[in-house]
């Protein structure tokens, strides 16, 4: 099954992120927006896993989650990626004040990696995806308002647990499933 670990998010920022997902909609071409239901912070892919190690990550989550105090993330401004470009591949909305969220995520990174999980080659860059082009494109009305966001405050929760999803590749777009959830200290 594919896999990955995230921070699910509370649903008022979820809310919050369909308002400004509905103002940028109108600005882009060929973009597959993220549904309401998709929104997630990944704090590392996985990829396809056996059932056995599904048990091993659910263990591994467990013992991270309880070094990990709850804390509060915060987003902030709107971008793209490939950075500073008008032929936008994905729309994204970032993170501030993630000290802890890179602790909580460096942690996962190294103890899965001691159980065989391959290492991410790019540094972690928390950001909340919220777009996807189909085929990159000039956008310049898009670049243009992700500019005039980009110190945006879009509203903060409190981080009280990690999960662990399936997920499940359709044509209508990806569907997924929590496997578990691990509370913070």
């Amino acid at each position: 099954m594919r896999t990955f670990i995230a921070i699910d998010l509370s649903l008022e920022i979820k809310d919050k992120l369909v308002t400004l997902v509905n103002h940028l909609k109108p600005l882009g071409k060929n973009i597959k927006w993220v549904a309401r239901e998709n929104y997630h912070l990944t704090l590392k892919f996985l990829g396809e896993i056996s059932e056995s190690e599904m048990e091993d990550i659910k263990k591994t989550l467990d013992e991270v989650a309880g070094r990990h105090n709850s804390f509060n993330l915060k987003l902030k401004g709107t971008g793209s990626f490939p950075p500073g470009s008008n032929r936008i591949r994905i729309v994204w909305v970032g993170i501030t004040n993630g000290e802890r969220l890179l602790s909580l995520q460096k942690e996962i990174e190294i103890e899965l990696e001691k159980r065989g999980f391959p290492k991410e080659n790019r540094p972690f860059s928390p950001h909340l995806t919220i777009g996807r082009v189909k085929r990159p494109e000039k956008q310049d009305k898009l670049a243009s308002e992700l500019e005039k966001n980009n110190q945006q405050e879009l509203g903060s929760m409190m981080v009280r647990e990690i999960t662990f999803f399936q997920s499940i590749l359709r044509p209508q777009g990806p569907e997924y499933h929590i496997l578990s959830r691990h509370l913070l200290s």
